[in-house]
C-alpha cells in the first residue's frame, strides 16, 4: 500500500511540475508579445520607440519594486492560491489591453500584467519546492528556469501569424486561462493553508542581511546585464551584419533566445551529478565573455556571427538555472525561500532595466566596443563572486547536514 501511494504521489508531482512550468512559460509569453507586436502597435496607435520601450520595460520596473513583497505574499495567501491570482491578473490585464485604444490605457494594462507576472514567477518555485524531493530539486528547477526564454521565443514565433496586435493579446488571455485551469487540476493546495506570515520588515531584514540571498541578487543582476547587453541590440546588430529583412532577423532572434533552454537543462544535469555551483557559474561566465567579445569586436560573416550568438545564449542558460536552484539552499530558513526568490527576481529585473539603458548610451557614444566592455566586466565580476558563492553553499550545506 505504501509503495502504491508513493508511486501515485510521484506521478501527481510530475504532473504538477509540468503544469507549473507551463504556467511560467505562458507568463513569459506576455513579455514576448510586447516585443513581437511592436510594429503593429506603431501602425495602429502611432507609438514611437520610446513608448514601445515602456510597453516592454514596465514588467522590469514592477519586478524591481515588488520582488520581495511578492515573495512575502506566498506565506499570506499560499503558493497555489497566489499563482492563481497571478494568472488571473495576467489574463485580466491581457483582456484589458486588447480593449485599449490609447497608449495610457495600454500601459496601465501592462502594469497589471507585470504584477501578475511577478506573482507567478515567485509562487511557481514555491509550489515546486513542495512537489519534489531534494534529490530532484536541481533537475526540476533547471526546468523551471527555462520558462523565460521558452515563453519569449514562443511569443515571437507565434505572433507573426496574427493580423493585428489585439488578436495577440486576446489569444494570450485565453491561453493564460487555460493554463490556470490546468494548474488547479494538477496541483493540490498545501496541507497547511493557514500560512506562516511574519513581519515583512523583519523577514526582509533577515533576508537582506544573509550573505547567500545577497550573492544571488548580485550574480543575477550581472547575468541579466550581460544577457540583455546582447539581446537588447541583437536585431540591430544582425541587421547591420547580415543585411536581411526584419522578419528574418525576428526568426533568428527567436531561435537564439530558445537555445538558452539548452544551457538551463544542462545545468540541471550537471548539478544533479554533483558539479560545483561556483565552478559552473565561472565556466559559463568565461565562455559568455569569450563569445560576447568576439561578437561585438569582430567583423565576421553571417554564419559565424549567428553561431557566436547561439553559443552565447546557450552557455548563458547555465547561470540562471544554477542560481534559481540555489535558492532553497541559501535562504536563511525555508519559510524565507519565496522572499529570497523575490530578491533574486529583483536582481534579474534590475539588470534588465538598467543594462539596456546604460549599454545603449555607451554604444551611442563610443560604438559597439562598449558592449564588449559591459560583457567583459560583468563576466569578470561573476568569476570573482562565483568562488564566494561556492564557499557559502558549502558552509550552508555543512550547517544543515
Amino acid at each position: 500500500m505504501t509503495t502504491t501511494a508513493a508511486i501515485v504521489r510521484e506521478r501527481t508531482d510530475w504532473a504538477g511540475v509540468a503544469t507549473v512550468v507551463a504556467a511560467g512559460i505562458v507568463a513569459a509569453m506576455q513579455v514576448g508579445k510586447g516585443l513581437i507586436a511592436g510594429p503593429l502597435l506603431q501602425s495602429d496607435l502611432g507609438l514611437d520607440l520610446a513608448a514601445l520601450g515602456w510597453i516592454t520595460s514596465v514588467f522590469a520596473i514592477v519586478g524591481v519594486v515588488g520582488g520581495m513583497a511578492a515573495g512575502a505574499l506566498v506565506a499570506v495567501a499560499g503558493d497555489r492560491r497566489l499563482l492563481g491570482i497571478g494568472m488571473s491578473t495576467l489574463a485580466l490585464g491581457s483582456f484589458a489591453g486588447a480593449a485599449s485604444h490609447t497608449f495610457t490605457l495600454l500601459l496601465l494594462s501592462r502594469i497589471l500584467e507585470g504584477f501578475g507576472f511577478l506573482l507567478v514567477v515567485v509562487a511557481g518555485p514555491a509550489i515546486l519546492m513542495r512537489l519534489v524531493s531534494s534529490v530532484r530539486r536541481d533537475l526540476v528547477f533547471s526546468l523551471w528556469s527555462c520558462f523565460m526564454p521558452a515563453g519569449i521565443a514562443a511569443a515571437m514565433l507565434i505572433g507573426p501569424f496574427f493580423a493585428d496586435w489585439r488578436s495577440i493579446w486576446l489569444s494570450n488571455a485565453l491561453i493564460t486561462l487555460a493554463s490556470l485551469f490546468s494548474v488547479f487540476l494538477a496541483v493540490l493546495p498545501p496541507a497547511d493553508t493557514a500560512g506562516t506570515a511574519g513581519s515583512f520588515r523583519n523577514d526582509a531584514a533577515e533576508t537582506l542581511a544573509s550573505r547567500g540571498p545577497a550573492l544571488l541578487f548580485v550574480l543575477f543582476s550581472l547575468f541579466s546585464l550581460m544577457s540583455f547587453t546582447l539581446s537588447s541590440f541583437l536585431p540591430i546588430l544582425l541587421l547591420e551584419r547580415l543585411k536581411v529583412s526584419l522578419a528574418t532577423v525576428g526568426v533568428i532572434s527567436a531561435v537564439i533566445t530558445l537555445v538558452n533552454v539548452i544551457g538551463n537543462l544542462v545545468a540541471g544535469h550537471l548539478l544533479s551529478s554533483g558539479f560545483a555551483r561556483g565552478r559552473l557559474i565561472a565556466t559559463a561566465a568565461v565562455l559568455m565573455a569569450a563569445s560576447g567579445l568576439w561578437i561585438f569586436l569582430g567583423q565576421y560573416g553571417e554564419g559565424l556571427t549567428v553561431g557566436l550568438c547561439l553559443l552565447f545564449s546557450a552557455i548563458g542558460g547555465l547561470i540562471p538555472a544554477t542560481l534559481i536552484s540555489s535558492v532553497p539552499i541559501l535562504s536563511p530558513r525555508p519559510a524565507l525561500a519565496p522572499m529570497t526568490m523575490g530578491l533574486l527576481m529583483q536582481g534579474s529585473n534590475f539588470g534588465q532595466l538598467v543594462g539596456p539603458v546604460a549599454v545603449g548610451a555607451a554604444i551611442e557614444q563610443f560604438g559597439w566596443v562598449s558592449g564588449a566592455a559591459f560583457i567583459g566586466v560583468g563576466a569578470l565580476l561573476c568569476i570573482v563572486l562565483s568562488a564566494r558563492l561556492e564557499r557559502t553553499v558549502r558552509s550552508r550545506v555543512e550547517r544543515t547536514g
